[in-house]
């Protein structure tokens, strides 16, 4: 281990982030990162997951401070390479995030600003929080899978909406709106499954199931408050339960999704858990910080205070 990278920064970048905008923008963050003064080390990824393992290699380099610079799925990757690696606790690690993604849900719980500047300034005035951190088990075409998140987890048509986005974003289309673009045309096919829900093994719920959000950050979807009321160092998840909805009493409850307002809604009960597990038939689409990963079933557990991170106090 070089001690010295005990106070560098590792600095990720997801250059195809934001469509390719993190690449592009790249030469402005790392100006402004030499006018403030950062000692830090850059790396780019070349692949999908690569930032895992970019994290997990220079954690044993002796790297402690992490700031990912793309969007919410390079987030994602930076936690999964931090909890995949058995160098130091999960404590012991900072992560900062200079949001060039699509979404950027993340930094709005946060408050942390998309303008660049003022997003390295936050990193630099180093306000740290203790946040929770999610891990799931899911499956997929490969079999039963294991994923860390830092943000939002959604199944059901949350799954649909994200894999479509995500599948539009590899094609090169990409803008603030193209969540919302998906979600409308998502709602003229996708039908709600029956769902056994399992928290906190001492309630269960059999309902028929239309989207589950699953929180320790408020924000999914590019703005949406799907769950309001969480909180990212609470030692719990907070739930949003939509049940079975027609397509028109979605779009008039539109509005409640981004003003938090949805728990109001006579179809969505909220809970709060540290432990969920979801079987559902058929089998629903997961996501996790806005990337498509499987299906049901899934099991879900609260990792209280696990990793720091730099937020903007109010």
């Amino acid at each position: 281990m070089d001690s010295q990278n005990k106070d560098r920064w590792l600095v990720v970048v997801n250059p195809n982030a934001g469509i390719g905008k993190c690449g592009r923008d790249w030469n402005e963050i790392s100006r402004l990162l030499d006018k403030y003064g950062f000692n830090y080390m850059t790396v780019f990824t070349k692949a999908p997951l690569h930032a895992i393992d970019i994290v997990k290699e220079n954690i044993g380099k002796g790297f402690r401070k992490i700031i990912s610079v793309g969007g919410d799925g390079t987030m994602n990757e930076v936690v999964n390479g931090i909890f995949n690696q058995n160098y130091v606790k999960t404590t012991d690690i900072t992560v900062a995030m200079i949001a060039v993604g699509t979404g950027n849900d993340w930094v709005k719980t946060f408050n942390i600003p998309a303008n660049y500047e003022k997003a390295i300034i936050v990193i630099k005035n180093n306000n740290e929080i203790i946040q929770d951190v999610g891990f799931l088990t899911y499956q997929n075409s490969e079999g039963q899978k294991e994923r860390y998140f830092i943000n939002v987890a959604g199944l059901g048509f949350d799954g649909l909406v994200a894999q479509k986005t995500n599948y539009d974003k590899k094609r090169g289309k990409g803008n603030p709106l193209l969540y919302l673009k998906n979600l409308f045309t998502s709602l003229y096919s996708y039908k709600s499954a029956n769902t056994t829900i399992f928290i906190d093994n001492n309630k269960q719920i059999k309902t028929k199931t239309f989207s589950i959000g699953i929180g320790i950050g408020k924000y999914n979807g590019g703005g949406m408050l799907q769950v309001p009321d969480a909180r990212p160092d609470s030692g719990e998840f907070n739930m949003t339960l939509i049940k079975d909805m027609s397509r028109w009493s979605v779009i008039a409850s539109l509005k409640k999704l981004y003003n938090g307002k949805i728990g109001k809604h006579k179809k969505v009960e909220t809970f709060e858990a540290k432990t969920i597990k979801i079987e559902s038939k058929p089998s629903i689409l997961l996501e996790a910080d806005g990337e498509s990963l499987g299906n049901s079933p899934v099991e879900m557990k609260i990792i209280p205070k696990s990793v720091k991170a730099i937020i903007n106090y109010l």
